[in-house]
């Protein structure tokens, strides 16, 4: 990633991604390992999954540890930055399903 600032917009359309939401949500628990990430978030292609952790990690949210193990061990977890934009997304979760039923769908 290059030293340049990022933009507020730049932050908040990495957070409003379905997917980057998704995986900060998983990862509230503790540290998980890319597989058994990638099976909580049914739906993903293995693409999208790898762009969206990528993403993630360049941007400071998420910490990536390999283990040099056989087989190859990575991990995932949630950085300082990504516990504390974890509360907030969340809340927004929470108001999601909550109100899902007044919700419409266009």
């Amino acid at each position: 990633m290059s030293e340049r600032a990022l933009t507020c917009r730049e932050i908040l359309d990495l957070l409003a991604n379905k997917w980057s939401a998704l995986v900060i949500g998983a990862l509230e628990d503790g540290p998980h390992r890319f597989g058994e990430l990638q099976r909580r978030l049914q739906g993903v292609s293995p693409k999208v999954f790898t762009q969206t952790l990528r993403r993630l990690e360049d941007h400071g949210f998420v910490d990536r540890t390999v283990y040099p193990e056989v087989p190859l061990h990575v991990e995932y977890a949630l950085t300082e930055p990504g516990c504390g934009v974890s509360e907030p997304l969340g809340a927004l979760r929470s108001w999601v399903e909550s109100n899902l039923d007044r919700l419409r769908l266009v």
